[in-house]
């Protein structure tokens, strides 16, 4: 394949540097065993890549690489493996740790960054009422508007210089420790220019590391204004958008916009209105449903509006975050109720099947701290669907043959099942580790002697090699309990046909002019 058509149609791989083994240099010595030939054209690597301390790695103290787990010889290998990258930036925040922050408490309000992050109170002064605590409390008509990811003000109040405690934006994570240490992710202002020569200087340095596509996380947050909800303000999260595109083409960077929003509010459509990527979030919750109701109505539905609209998407089953539940939902939009891809108690009944096997959830909450709705469930996705070998090479089948890159978490390639021990270990907000479980080389050696391994290569490898995957594909009418998708380019073809009722399927497909075929 072309560098280009790597980009739009390879298979891509999603990991943390040491996910496999102890470092970057031992999963790329994974991708350099026969098994792994051909099979990945893309890498999305996870930003402890860099130097960070906080929510694995999306809390970066700078861009540097982070030299105890990556060296530049293991981004030569990877070039060698015509494997390209995918990289983060986190547009929303930076750490307390980072050089920027740490000038900021060591000088006060004589630091070059002092309006580089977002002090809380000089934002909503004139707004709201000094608390007890030093904190002001924007009005009602303010603060029911915020959009919040955790219980409580979105702040961390931080020590100055004069012996007084700031309080600071931080939408996120934020550990205080034993010694009183801090750690946090503090909110950038985007309204400093000296964020944007930051943002600049960042995607130049990724672009020397190989960068390809740059994923923008928390982008959504980023533009803050007193009476909008600072998740996805208009107009200005758009303005912000093409500022960051503007830099981003001069780099040759491919942006992929990081959005978790309702299907019914159709943000996913007007992002890619704009000509950007969409993540695929309504994919893994699309196919636990389809495979666990035995009914692909909902997930053709979605397959058919992503070729109606020319959506260019990257999907995923598995990945670093949890399996979305937000997602799928319907939403109120002014006089409006707009459907979700599912009704709620689809939703409800996808949540209490991952749950009753093991999984985690995650809310959202309002200003109170009270819950207002489910964000997402963490499992893997081999447990989320009952540790079944069968439905999740299935799932994995027809993630293959739905319209964009497919993005494939490493735990799920070996079948990886939930991690309570990780997540007792890491405390209060710990969920996520439930997925994150790190493989030896001995793992490795003994996942490709299994089956379920070795047949999801083989259908990633056909994947990421056929050239009929590069041309058009057609969900032909059956009924709701078989899926049926066929890809043409020319002459070269691949074609899909499963049994929900059975799990089973065949796979028909060119190669060098013969028809061959995979039978499960």
């Amino acid at each position: 394949m072309s560098n280009d058509s790597n980009i739009t149609n390879g298979v891509m791989l999603n990991a943390y540097p040491d996910s496999i083994g102890n470092n970057l240099s031992d999963l790329v010595a994974v991708l350099k065993k026969p098994e792994f030939k051909d099979v990945f054209s893309l890498f999305y690597v996870l930003p402890t890549f860099f130097n960070s301390d906080l929510d694995r790695g999306f809390s970066i103290i700078d861009y540097n690489i982070n030299e105890d787990l990556v060296s530049k010889s293991d981004l030569e290998d990877l070039e060698a493996l015509n494997i390209q990258l995918k990289f983060d930036i986190v547009l929303n925040h930076l750490s307390v740790a980072s050089p920027q922050f740490k000038d900021l408490l060591e000088k006060g309000e004589t630091s070059k960054y002092k309006d580089f992050f977002i002090n809380w109170n000089t934002f909503w002064e004139g707004h709201g009422d000094l608390n007890d605590d030093g904190v002001i409390i924007p009005e009602k008509e303010y603060l029911e508007k915020l959009f919040m990811r955790k219980s409580g003000l979105p702040i961390l109040k931080v020590p100055f210089p004069d012996g007084t405690e700031q309080p600071y934006w931080n939408t996120f994570y934020q550990k205080v420790n034993e010694d009183l240490s801090i750690l946090g992710q503090m909110d950038v202002n985007a309204k400093s220019e000296l964020v944007w020569e930051f943002y600049e200087e960042t995607l130049a340095q990724l672009k020397e590391f190989g960068c390809k596509i740059l994923r923008l996380d928390a982008f959504a947050y980023l533009h803050k204004e007193i009476g909008q909800s600072n998740f996805f303000n208009k107009p200005g999260t758009w303005e912000y958008l093409e500022r960051i595109k503007h830099i981003a083409d001069r780099y040759n960077l491919k942006l992929l916009p990081e959005i978790h929003a309702e299907y019914g509010s159709y943000l996913h459509d007007e992002v890619a209105n704009e000509g950007y990527q969409i993540y695929d979030f309504f994919l893994p919750g699309l196919m636990i449903h389809a495979i666990e109701k035995k009914d692909s109505k909902a997930l053709i539905t979605w397959a058919k509006e992503i070729i109606q609209k020319g959506y260019k998407t990257v999907n995923m089953l598995g990945c670093h975050d949890g399996i979305p539940v937000l997602d799928l939902k319907g939403k109120q939009v002014n006089d409006v109720f707009n459907k979700g891809l599912l009704e709620d108690e689809d939703i409800e009944d996808i949540m209490n099947t991952v749950l009753e096997r093991g999984g985690r959830v995650k809310n959202l909450y309002d200003a109170s701290g009270k819950k207002i709705s489910y964000y997402q469930v963490n499992a893997t996705f081999f447990s989320a669907l009952g540790e079944d070998e069968q439905k999740l090479l299935l799932a994995r089948a027809i993630q293959l043959f739905m319209p964009g890159i497919p993005q494939i978490w490493y735990l799920d390639i070996f079948a990886g099942k939930n991690d309570y021990e990780a997540v007792d270990k890491a405390g209060s907000g710990g969920h996520k580790e439930i997925n994150r479980t790190t493989l030896s080389m001995q793992d490795i050696e003994e996942g490709l002697s299994k089956n379920i391994v070795l047949n999801q290569l083989k259908l990633l490898k056909l994947r990421n090699t056929s050239k009929a995957f590069s041309g058009s594909v057609r969900f032909n009418e059956t009924s709701n309990k078989i899926v049926d998708i066929k890809w043409v380019n020319k002459n070269e073809f691949a074609h899909l046909k499963a049994n929900l009722d059975t799990y089973s399927f065949i796979i028909n497909y060119s190669e060098a002019g013969e028809t061959k075929f995979y039978s499960f």
